[in-house]
This record gives C-alpha cells, structure tokens and sequence, in this order.
C-alpha cells in the first residue's frame, strides 16, 4: 500500500466517525508536533473549520500536508506549517480532508490541540514568524 492509499483509507474512516491515529513525518510543524516520533488524531472536519484549525490536507493538487490554516478567503484555503518561516500552501475547502484534534506521543500521551494555552501558543508563535528561525535551529539543538 503506498502513503497515499494508508491517508486516503484513514480519511475514509474519519469521515464515517471513527477517531484514526496517523504518524507524521517531517519538521514542517515543530514545535508543536514532532514528525517521526508522534502522531495526530484526525476527525472528520464536518464542514467547520476555521483559521489556527490544524487539518490534513490535498494542496496544490498533489500531496498530503498536515498544516495549520493561517487564512480563509471564501473557498480558498491558505496553510503554513508551524516549522515553516515563510512558505505556504494552497487549497479550496473542500480538499480539506480531515481536521486533527490530538497530538500523540511515543509513549502515548495525548495532548489537545485546541486547549487554551496550546492556541495561545500557537498565535504566539504564528507572529514571531521573523524569527522563527532562529528558535527552531535553538529547539533542533536541544
């Protein structure tokens, strides 16, 4: 089974309600998930989603991303990963398969992504874009 078919049956399954865990890959959200060592809980986005949602998405019209909606304009989508500095990627809404409620951990502790002080964080982190970079080599090092 290729990597499309795995996210494409777990996008079918989340869609009929069933809560299905999903290891990521790469740095494209640190910090907030570590690609390699966690992974994310998807639902079904029902339609509602808003900008700070964390979603699985077909942007560009070829691949998967797990990223963070940072603009909403109508029916175009505009998403940036947390450990990006500057690029995005862009979708309509309904190429928005799955929204991501949980990040889970190697030794399986679950952490919300919607809780306060996480979307706090989170804006927090979206305006210190200038120097993301900075911190994010000072997190890889540590």
């Amino acid at each position: 089974m290729t990597d499309n078919e795995i996210i494409e049956e777990a996008i079918r399954l989340a869609r009929e309600g069933v809560n299905v865990t999903l290891p990521v890959n790469g740095n494209s959200m640190l910090p907030f998930i570590i690609g390699g060592k966690e992974s994310v809980i998807l639902h079904s986005p029902g339609g509602i989603v808003d900008v700070g949602d964390v979603v699985l998405a077909w942007v560009d019209g070829n691949r998967y991303v797990v990223h963070r909606i940072i603009k909403l304009d109508y029916d175009r989508v505009t998403l940036m990963g947390d450990g990006n500095v500057a690029v995005t990627e862009h979708c309509r809404l309904n190429d928005i398969k799955a929204r991501v409620t949980h990040v889970v951990s190697a030794d399986n502790k679950k952490r919300d992504l919607y809780s306060r002080w996480r979307m706090l964080g989170a804006k927090v982190w979206y305006w210190l874009r200038p120097i993301r970079r900075y911190l994010l080599a000072i997190y890889r090092r540590l």
